[in-house]
């Protein structure tokens, strides 16, 4: 046992055993590392990691090779899903070095914490022209030994460089003929530039390996509401049905793996995250909302089983992630030999077998991954009887580890899920999800003064301070909350948060926020992300919730910062949506008017309920079932026993109108 036998992560205590004499980051470690000059080697993964399982066989858990890391090095182990502050760091510092980055980790410092050589995955024997993990720790060992000072140069000038990297294309927010950055041709070339990208044959966007894009997705489905452009939700619904159709969702228990290996979303990276399931459920909703397609309801609903099930802790919060590999073997406890699906289910075998795809020789490796190569959405209760007996049978599988950390910014864009699934479907069981979640987290994961809230929660500890992307997840979930549920409480705590976000993490200079809080003292350097990865950038969603809040609290200064934040990345925004997309969403906020809406009722629920289920991009909403003066848009709305639905700008408003196809009328006439 090593120290990492003290920590509640699920991905340190996996090393726990490991020969490697890991500490966890912290002063412990990284004095030693001062007081005895040695070289520090971080090693970050996660739990549902698949090659970090691989090389902890092959090279953490050998005898040999944990010995010559003991001599010669302080070993850090880092989950990532708990430190994304360290992992962005030394993340950058890797690509810089290798021009490409990914987990396992492995980046060896300074005694003071300063980069200067790392990579992935190192196999236990030099091949594929990847050099063997102890060839590359003799090779650290000889050159800090003998080549001191270069090391040195090298780490300062990594530690220059990532300093810099994530303010990348701001500024570039030259204005557009007509006036500003907020013009229909910019968001007609993000557009053109998304489906140059775009996949027309499989969906998706560029080449396997195929992840899901949700926010171009909801970028294509924006677009086609404010232009009518076919084309755009076309590609949009393309998109959501192959991976529909495809290996990357789970066809018996619901749910989506993370990425997709191949080009046709067969073959899945089969462990299974909860922010990505919660982007998709999101991205689904206004699918479904536009289209009323019934593929995209009965997708909803079994995601938001499958998180329920397998990643819920039934008192209100949700886990992180369900490992790819289970009994050593990658995506075992999801495929099936057809003479095991033959022999569960009998006679009702035939008809299922055709509807997913099963055949004899299998469609992967020998066996068979479910997929629906024909129709979408099946009408013969055979089949849903027989999914429903073999989801069953499988429950009985060993099954793939549960990652049962509890961090904040993936719960607060569960939250967001919850409530967007609830506004599409209706489904009051998603709302009480949302209520139940966010009372957790504020029992749980609240703290003070530099823990205002906490990042992460297990074992009935909650550690570390929140990052930029926590605060901005929890105000955008707490937005939704207010607008499925007509309580204000829930905005008087976004304000909250917003004032201390804005007080600990601004960056003045650039209207951006900075990752981490201006207190926290163990990093090299303070940095800003920008960038829209596999969840939404924390900064992207702080300019939604200042636009959005800005309204709701008559505060100019927050609605004009929004525009600055995102007029600076003009250029980036247009050239890479991709990599922006929640971004390109905001600008089409921006460019269109943001509608105000309000309604009022004694008894609203049915009305909220129906105006809910409409396709509304991006709205401000509030409903109120009392008279009141606390909030500007409602201040001056008066309540009756019928409901009143109010359509404003700039707190200006029309005549109130109390049926929803009226209002939906005034508002296509804006």
């Amino acid at each position: 046992m090593n120290r990492l036998s003290q920590e509640t992560s699920p991905y340190l205590l996996q090393h726990a055993h490991n020969p490697v004499d890991w500490y966890p980051w912290g002063d412990e470690a990284l004095q030693k590392a001062r007081t005895e000059n040695k070289p520090i080697l971080v090693s970050i993964g996660y739990a549902a990691c698949h090659w970090c399982h691989v090389m902890e066989r092959e090279s953490f858990e050998d005898e040999e090779t944990a010995g010559f890391m003991n001599r010669h090095f302080i070993n850090i182990k880092i989950d990532r899903e708990e430190r994304p502050d360290l992992d962005h760091i030394y993340m950058e510092a890797v690509q810089a070095i290798t021009g490409s980055g990914g987990w396992p980790l492995n980046v060896f410092l300074t005694p003071e914490g300063k980069p200067f050589y790392g990579g992935t995955y190192f196999p236990p024997r030099a091949i594929y022209n990847r050099p063997s993990w102890r060839d590359v720790l003799k090779a650290i060992t000889d050159s800090f030994r003998e080549k001191r000072q270069e090391i040195e140069q090298q780490a300062q000038q990594l530690t220059d460089h990532v300093a810099t990297t994530g303010s990348f294309g701001v500024g570039g927010g030259a204005p557009l003929p007509g006036g500003g950055v907020f013009h229909k041709d910019t968001l007609r070339q993000v557009y053109e530039s998304l489906m140059g990208m775009a996949d027309k044959q499989d969906g998706g966007f560029g080449r396997a390996p195929k992840f899901p894009q949700t926010f171009s997705i909801q970028f294509l489905l924006h677009y086609y509401y404010f232009t009518k452009e076919a084309a755009a939700l076309e590609q949009a619904c393309l998109s959501l049905e192959k991976m529909i159709r495809g290996g990357i969702y789970d066809q018996l228990g619901g749910g989506f793996a993370r990425y997709s290996t191949d080009g046709n979303w067969l073959v899945p990276h089969f462990e299974k995250m909860l922010y990505d399931n919660a982007l998709l459920v999101i991205v689904l909703s206004e699918a479904y909302q536009l289209t009323h397609k019934e593929v995209y309801r009965d997708t909803i609903r079994q995601t938001m089983d499958f998180v329920r099930r397998e990643l819920s802790d039934g008192a209100g919060a949700f886990y992180s992630a369900l490992d790819a590999d289970s009994e050593g073997e990658e995506g075992r406890f999801y495929v099936w030999d057809k003479t095991e699906i033959d022999a569960v289910l009998g006679e009702e075998a035939p008809v299922f077998n055709q509807f997913y795809g099963v055949t004899a020789e299998g469609n992967w490796e020998g066996r068979n991954i479910l997929i629906r190569p024909g129709d979408l959405v099946s009408h013969d209760p055979r089949i849903e009887s027989a999914r429903i007996r073999l989801l069953a049978h499988r429950g009985q599988r060993v099954r793939p580890a549960l990652d049962d950390k509890i961090l904040l910014g993936w719960n607060a864009l569960m939250n967001i899920a919850c409530c967007k699934a609830y506004g599409a479907l209706g489904d009051e069981q998603y709302r009480e999800w949302a209520v139940e979640n966010m009372d957790f987290i504020y029992r749980h994961l609240k703290g003070k003064d530099l823990y205002f809230f906490y990042h992460s929660y297990k074992a009935g500890q909650a550690k570390f301070p929140a990052f930029l992307d926590d605060y901005a997840g929890l105000m955008a979930a707490l937005l939704q909350l207010q607008e499925i549920t007509g309580d204000a409480g829930y905005l008087i705590k976004a304000k909250e948060i917003m004032e201390f976000t804005l007080h600990h993490f601004s960056d003045e200079d650039t209207d951006l926020f900075f990752f981490t809080h201006k207190d926290q003292q163990d990093l090299i350097v303070r940095k800003k992300e920008i960038y829209d990865g596999a969840t939404p950038s924390g900064n992207g969603l702080m300019a939604f919730n200042l636009a959005y809040m800005g309204i709701i609290f008559n505060e100019g200064a927050w609605r004009e910062r929004a525009v600055r934040m995102a007029a600076g990345l003009h250029r980036p925004v247009t050239q890479y949506p991709g990599s922006f997309g929640i971004w390109a969403t905001l600008y089409q906020a921006l460019t269109y008017i943001i509608p105000e809406i309000v309604l009022t009722g004694r008894h609203p629920e049915e009305a909220r309920s129906a105006l809910l289920q409409q396709f509304i991009p991006y709205r401000v909403f509030q409903s109120a079932n009392v008279i009141n003066t606390q909030f500007p848009l409602l201040s001056d709305k008066s309540v009756e026993d019928f409901p009143l639905m109010f359509l404003c700008k700039n707190y200006t408003c029309q005549l109130p109108v109390n049926e929803v196809a009226a209002f939906i009328r005034l508002l296509e006439n804006v």
